[in-house]
């Protein structure tokens, strides 16, 4: 049974980076654990962790709610940018 804190971290509402987070772990299991296989991915997390940030940081100062913007709003916010 997942607590609280993991089954928040794997709602696609409050996690955007759901997707770079699977694949971080993935590639350290396929690498033995190996960090710098995996830099790539570690990249990509922290840039997807920083952009989501910065919008929620925009909206939290603009009075939006919720802060974080659920998936679906997110997914057009991506295609707005190409």
């Amino acid at each position: 049974r997942m607590s609280r804190h993991a089954k928040k971290l794997r709602d696609h509402d409050i996690n955007p980076c759901i997707a770079e987070t699977d694949a971080t772990t993935k590639c350290m299991d396929d690498n033995n654990y190996n960090k710098d296989m995996c830099t790539d991915y570690f990249l990509k997390y922290k840039n997807c962790r920083t952009f989501w940030h910065g919008i929620m940081m925009q909206r939290k100062r603009n009075g939006v709610k919720p802060e974080m913007p659920p998936a679906e709003e997110r997914k057009k916010i991506l295609e707005s940018m190409g």
